[in-house]
């Protein structure tokens, strides 16, 4: 493909509706990287991860974030995020954990098509999915994402989460970072299509969070799951409702899409599987701190005495299991304290 180089376009990403040209080949890496940071402020750090687009079908591309937490060493990079090109523009299924990794997104997307991004649907309003949305909005992109978000943008959580972040993702999350609101707000199911490609939003919620939306490309049999499944490595529990989560998992089996993306680790080309190793953690925490809450044991001896064999070998444990068990262990409080179980 011919056209502008690819830094002139990143460039154009984060302030501009641009009719983007494909990049050519050659170009370094590093070029792109700093010229997307430039699209976003002038005191962010140039992006220098590697987020090329992996082509899943002949319409739909993903990015996928590196393991373990969010760190100055991946630079916020941990989380996936996807997109779909049609013929009268581009979905993008999340944004990436910083607004210089959302403006190199963009400027990835315009090295794949020269159609414009029309539309950006959340999974949910976790930092590491969402700080990316700078750069579409901007790009003249709509937002779109479940009504509960709401709930979540009226709280404290947001300001406190950005000012952390710009503590520890300094200088790419910078103090021109901004919470960028969803343009439409989605309760139940919703469909739309573009370009001939048909889509479907579903509600999971509450599960990871209560703002789940998940997005399917019909065509293509491509489930956009977010953080309901983690392919090949431990969840991140957080203080989600697990046996709500459960619940969804449950029902997302009964959809037996083509492929998942999921909101971290590799997609899927065996949901079963991948749906069960989640599905079976979840199980496996409740029933190990369901048990120590009703012989009342501390949490420390209920983690001690846990058999954590199972899942040890799996990528992020040692950075999310004992957070997880923790909250479910005071979950599990909650539940029998209210007479949920």
């Amino acid at each position: 493909m011919t056209g502008l180089p690819r830094a002139a376009r990143a460039l154009a990403a984060g302030i501009a509706v641009v009719a983007a040209l494909a990049a050519p080949a050659s170009l370094s890496a590093q070029a792109s990287a700093a010229a997307s940071s430039a699209a976003v402020a002038p005191e962010t750090a140039p992006v220098t991860v590697d987020l090329r687009p992996q082509q899943l079908t002949g319409r739909v591309w993903w990015v996928e974030g590196l393991q373990g937490a969010v760190s100055l060493e991946n630079q916020g990079f941990n989380s996936n995020a996807g997109f779909v090109v049609t013929d009268e523009g581009v979905v993008v299924f999340d944004v990436l954990g910083t607004p210089a990794l959302g403006a190199a997104l963009l400027a990835e997307i315009r090295g794949v098509t020269d159609q414009p991004v029309r539309r950006v649907v959340v999974s949910h309003y976790h930092s590491d999915h969402f700080y990316g949305l700078q750069a579409f909005k901007e790009a003249g992109a709509e937002i779109w994402a479940h009504a509960k978000v709401r709930d979540y943008l009226a709280s404290d959580a947001p300001v406190e989460r950005l000012a952390e972040r710009r503590q520890s993702l300094a200088p790419w999350v910078t103090k021109s970072a901004r919470i960028v609101p969803p343009d439409r707000y989605i309760e139940g199911e919703a469909s739309f299509e573009l370009g001939g490609v048909r889509f479907r939003l579903f509600s999971a919620g509450p599960a990871h969070t209560a703002e789940d939306l998940m997005m399917l490309v019909e065509e293509d049999g491509v489930l956009f799951a977010g953080d309901l499944i983690f392919a090949g490595r431990v969840p991140f529990v957080g203080d989600a409702d697990s046996r709500a989560w459960l619940a969804a998992l449950d029902s997302l089996a009964q959809r037996t899409p083509r492929f998942v993306v999921t909101g971290h680790g590799p997609a899927s080309r065996d949901a079963g599987a991948d749906i069960a190793l989640t599905r079976d953690y979840l199980r496996y925490l409740r029933q190990e701190m369901g048990k120590a809450v009703d012989e009342f044991l501390t949490f420390d001896e209920a983690y001690a005495r846990t058999d954590w064999s199972r899942f040890s070998g799996l990528p992020a444990f040692d950075d999310a299991n004992r957070r997880n068990a923790y909250n479910t262990f005071l979950l599990m409080e909650r539940e029998l304290l209210s007479g949920a179980r």
